[in-house]
């Protein structure tokens, strides 16, 4: 099937892939623009997994202070170079993640990141919440197990459900992005801060 310099122009401009690319995903799409899209976001998100392993030093801090200054944040994302960091896309991403930790309110990055106490902490409350229900103890440990997964989603930035599109996690987010720019993108860390909070 032939394949139109127009048909690649457009699928350039909505997915920002190169010429080439967007010429073999119209070919093994058969024409279909939805589906060379698809074709590109795979191949995209599948070389996004192994540009992880690259040095992300480059990058940015971005702000986020909610109307009325009584809720602030501060995010560092890192990635290879310091053209990417001033590219539209980043500086979208970084902003998309800084109203989505003042909305979202996480308490890391990433579960790895959560220290264990408090991991074994949740784990206790939901197993004495479970075990009133006179469950089989494989069964209270497969509910604590899924709790906890909740949990996660609720309190590390990467798991959560994007705020502008609940359908991809903040992970998605990046890891699209990575696939866009081409480069390994890190969240390193954040800080949020509200008026009147409790010191620890």
């Amino acid at each position: 099937m032939k394949i139109t310099a127009q048909q690649v122009k457009e699928l350039r401009e909505r997915t920002g892939a190169a010429m080439m690319d967007c010429k073999k995903a119209l070919q093994e799409a058969e024409g279909d623009m939805e589906k060379a899209i698809v074709v590109l976001r795979e191949k995209g998100l599948a070389a996004a997994s192994k540009k992880s392993h690259r040095e992300a030093n480059e990058g940015s801090i971005f702000s986020y202070v909610h109307p009325g200054a009584k809720l602030g944040v501060l995010v560092e994302i890192n990635c290879e170079t310091d053209f990417v960091a001033r590219t539209d896309d980043f500086q979208e991403l970084g902003k998309n993640l800084a109203m989505q930790v003042a909305a979202a309110a996480p308490l890391v990055v990433r579960r790895e990141e959560l220290p264990g106490d408090a991991i074994e902490k949740e784990k206790e409350i939901y197993r004495k919440q479970a075990e009133g229900s006179g469950k089989p103890a494989n069964v209270i440990d497969k509910i604590v197990e899924g709790k906890l997964e909740k949990f996660y989603h609720e309190v590390c930035l990467m798991e959560q459900p994007f705020i502008k599109n609940d359908k991809e996690t903040v992970e998605d987010l990046v890891k699209g992005t990575i696939a866009k720019l081409g480069e390994n993108i890190v969240v390193r860390r954040f800080a949020r801060f509200q008026l009147g909070e409790e010191l620890s």
